[in-house]
């Protein structure tokens, strides 16, 4: 969510990922050597929790999109803050896919 027009208080989009569990690899998506990033466009609630989550960027594979998707779903976040309220606000997350880790 923006600041009030006027406010003059700045929104800080500092929203940490907490001890957040990775995406579960697609077995699918191993066997066959995908690999990838995933950019997801996060919108996070005053209480840290991911209240929609879209892929921005595609992997190029819809099985590593899905399982970001599904785990960041599952996340919890630091809101972001305008002042010292907690507010609503967007945060980009990128997930990595590489068979190397």
């Amino acid at each position: 969510m923006t600041p009030t027009p006027g406010s003059g208080i700045a929104v800080r989009f500092d929203a940490a990922y907490l001890h957040n569990p990775k995406p579960v690899y697609p077995v699918a998506s191993r066997r066959l050597g995908e690999e990838g990033r995933v950019l997801l466009r996060v919108r996070v609630s005053a209480h840290g929790q991911p209240l929609e989550v879209d892929v921005k960027q595609s992997s190029g594979f819809s099985r590593l999109d899905e399982a970001a998707r599904a785990a960041v779903e599952r996340w919890r976040f630091v809101p972001a803050r305008q002042g010292t309220e907690a507010v609503e606000a967007f945060v980009l997350v990128p997930l990595h896919f590489s068979l190397e880790s």
